[in-house]
């Protein structure tokens, strides 16, 4: 049927342009940004995933910034330790020239003002050791670092000792310790010490914590309090869902860990032996510092010895140097295990963060080899649509060629 009032073949050929013309658009828009999905319109629920990876790869780069400035911390602490000593063989270099007998009275005391301004030297190191504000050669000072973007626990698996599953009727995380305790057969008192001893077949010295059992102890502080008193090379953790404790070792400097206590504390790892375990771990790492300071510790056997009192004294310095210089690499060795994991965990982030952004591409990038194609495609139909809106635009002439005479 010819009208004037209605040209179907013009609606139906418009339909059709505008419909070429909004393909035609989405295919620029893809090409134009690169993404086949650049907002919620465009598939909503593949955006919300790659919005919440996008989110996460931020995350991972805020940790490995944190890594990052945990390694130049402990890198300018083993620097004070190297250089420190390098400071302690001279002091024992010292002692021992100090304990001829043919010295004079003023050689000795030019003896002893070498090693007093030796002494001295030590301190100005330990406190000049800061990067950011954390100084990890003075006082011991411990501080955690995050090592994952998780809020939950990751899993680790190593030596270390676990309780039998079932130890506790979980869950009884947050509940208290000594209670809980009671429940499963055992009779811990307030006061009562659970020790930690860290060993090595390989390597020399011991490393040894206690931690002191409280009547408003939770089994929540109790894990933390383990993993603050080791300063972490001790990682603890407690499992809801099997009941059971594990203490895994985090320092590779150790290979074997005996739980020990005067009470009976078997529920807690006592006379449990050292095996490969599966700790639900942490996503913090904590790094525990040296004193290096005169004062601390691990000096504290020669920090106010005379050298020039006598041959006596003077082999009594060189004796306590000896130890502190044999206890000085221990420490350093041990700071540097951590600063290996850290490193490890640095490299593992990248390629996690690498395989997320690779993750979200796959979702949300166009190929641009498909719609440049495809772009082709559209263009050649919506000339051939403009084209065909023409001719049926023109169709209502024909009906005045059936009014001419």
């Amino acid at each position: 049927m010819l009208s004037v009032n209605t040209n179907y073949s013009a609606m139906v050929a418009l339909q059709n342009l505008n419909f070429t013309n909004s393909e035609l658009e989405g295919v620029q828009n893809k090409i134009s940004t690169g993404f086949k999905i650049g907002s919620a319109r465009d598939n909503g629920a593949i955006y919300a995933i790659a919005e919440g990876q996008r989110s996460r790869v931020s995350s991972v780069a805020a940790v490995k910034d944190g890594i990052d400035r945990a390694n130049s911390t402990i890198d300018v602490a083993l620097a004070a330790g190297k250089s420190i000593g390098e400071i302690l063989q001279k002091l024992k270099a010292k002692s021992v020239a100090a304990q001829a007998d043919d010295l004079t009275a003023d050689q000795r005391d030019a003896l002893q003002a070498d090693f007093s301004s030796l002494r001295a030297q030590i301190d100005t190191i330990a406190n000049s050791a800061q990067f950011n504000g954390a100084n990890l050669a003075v006082g011991s000072f411990n501080f955690n670092v995050m090592i994952s973007d998780l809020g939950g626990s990751v899993a680790a698996t190593g030596a270390g000792v676990q309780t039998a599953a079932g130890t506790l009727d979980p869950p009884v995380s947050g509940s208290a310790l000594m209670t809980a305790l009671d429940t499963g057969g055992t009779n811990l008192a307030d006061g009562d010490i659970i020790s930690f001893d860290l060993t090595s077949a390989t390597n020399p010295g011991t490393f040894s914590i206690g931690v002191e059992i409280t009547a408003t102890m939770t089994v929540d502080d109790y894990v933390a309090a383990v993993n603050s008193a080791s300063g972490g090379k001790v990682s603890t953790s407690y499992d809801d869902t099997t009941g059971q404790f594990t203490y895994l070792i985090n320092d590779t400097y150790y290979d074997d860990l005996v739980v020990d206590s005067t009470a009976d504390a078997d529920i807690l790892g006592k006379s449990v032996g050292t095996a490969p375990v599966t700790s639900a771990g942490s996503n913090v790492l904590v790094v525990n510092g040296l004193d290096l300071t005169v004062a601390g510790s691990m000096f504290s056997s020669f920090s106010t010895i005379d050298i020039s009192t006598s041959s006596a004294a003077a082999t009594t310095a060189a004796n306590a140097l000896e130890t502190a210089i044999t206890d000085l690499n221990i420490s350093l060795a041990s700071l540097g295990s951590q600063a290996t994991a850290l490193d490890a965990q640095q490299d593992f982030l990248s390629k996690l963060s690498d395989e997320i952004e690779n993750g979200i591409g796959n979702l949300v990038d166009a190929d641009l080899a498909k719609e440049s194609a495809k772009l082709q495609s559209l263009q050649i139909k919506q000339q051939l649509g403009a084209q065909a809106l023409s001719i049926a635009n023109q169709a209502p002439q024909v009906i005045l060629s059936l009014f001419r005479s």
